[in-house]
């Protein structure tokens, strides 16, 4: 079980976040764009600003940047410097490298590649491999399948699923895509101005949503509204 306790963040004017919730497993994180997805996400990690005052308290794991969690990104064109070869940009050795690259299926040859060089579904496992290496016990997505093709998207959406069972990670998932969510999450929470208004079963709030703006987010698939961070 995974516990957030208290996720609080706030200027000195207001409160901006103000959540706690659990889930077993797998999480997906739905809310409009301002509704406070980015900024949990960015306090989960450690890289909120100082201006922002933030109180967390995730049930005994601690935060630091480059341990315990690790994010995928949205977009992995931009995750990645274009101008420095793969290898040069793993905080790992070779041999190591290579053992991160078996688990996502990727080449040894890539990692003397530059970014433009790789698909934009080679570079989402090359990232996911990254992320790996932290070894993190809870790993967040930001809308990492996006910038994909349907066909890389299921590959990709295929290999975070057998990780997340094979490496034991909890996983927290922020997307407008219902599809990847039911693919990916048993847990949902519906986040709206800094709260989170309904939460519970991912299937049991799709089926059968008690308030109207979740009705209204199901009902538009997820679409008609800004999702992006």
């Amino acid at each position: 079980m995974f516990t957030c306790k208290k996720l609080k963040i706030s200027t000195n004017e207001k409160n901006l976040v103000d959540i706690s919730f659990s889930f077993k497993n797998s999480f997906a994180l739905i809310g409009e764009s301002g509704s406070g997805k980015s900024l949990s996400l960015k306090a989960f990690l450690g890289m909120l600003p100082k201006s922002l005052h933030v109180e967390m308290d995730l049930d005994g794991l601690e935060v630091k940047r480059g341990e315990s969690v690790a994010l995928v990104p949205q977009n992995p064109f931009t995750a990645l410097s274009p101008l420095t070869k793969i290898i040069d940009q793993f905080l790992v050795e070779r041999d190591e490298a290579k053992k991160y690259f078996d688990m996502v299926g990727l080449e040894h040859s890539f990692l003397d590649r530059f970014p433009s060089e790789l698909s934009g579904g080679q570079l989402q496992r090359v990232v996911i491999a990254f992320a790996l290496h932290v070894k993190p016990k809870l790993l967040l997505l930001d809308e990492p399948t996006t910038a994909l093709d349907i066909k890389s998207k299921e590959a990709i959406l295929k290999l975070l699923k057998a990780l997340h069972v094979e490496h034991g990670f909890k996983l927290i998932f922020v997307t407008h895509d219902i599809d990847a969510v039911e693919e990916l999450c048993e847990e949902i929470a519906i986040i709206k101005e800094g709260s989170i208004i309904e939460s519970g079963n991912l299937k049991e709030v799709i089926a059968n949503p008690k308030e109207e703006y979740t009705k209204e987010l199901i009902n538009s698939g997820f679409k008609n509204r800004e999702f992006r961070l």
